[in-house]
């Protein structure tokens, strides 16, 4: 016979912020979302649930640009464990100016099928 659990979880998905319980059995079989206030909520519950993913923002080296860095992100969201790892991996990324928004600086980092892009342009100083 397996046994319910319940787990609780803030939502992200959108400014609501709702609080989020998600009941599971002894399979790890979500059961039921409750607490959610928009569409996206409920498989947000889910998804943290099984597969947490989380969307990286950073910035790498750029030489020959106005600033010294340029703001990045990933194309989409990872596996919330390799984020320190894609974390590491993207510190040594140099790109060159100029460049421009969307530019792919590292594509599928680490195996993950998400590409890192710029998120603004940069022209040569």
């Amino acid at each position: 016979m397996s046994e319910d659990h319940i787990y609780h979880y803030l939502c992200i998905g959108c400014p609501l912020g709702c609080r989020l319980e998600v009941e599971d059995n002894d399979a790890r079989d979500v059961v039921e979302v409750r607490g959610w206030g928009c569409k996206t909520g409920k498989e947000y519950g889910r998804q943290e649930h099984t597969d947490p993913r989380r969307v990286i923002a950073t910035s790498v080296r750029i030489m020959g640009g106005r600033w010294g860095r340029v703001p990045v992100k990933t194309s989409g969201a990872i596996p919330k464990t390799m984020v320190r790892d894609v974390a590491y991996a993207v510190r040594s990324i140099e790109v060159e100016a100029p460049i421009t928004i969307g530019t792919v600086v590292a594509a599928d980092i680490l195996g993950t099928g998400v590409d890192i892009v710029t998120t603004r342009d940069m022209e040569r100083a």
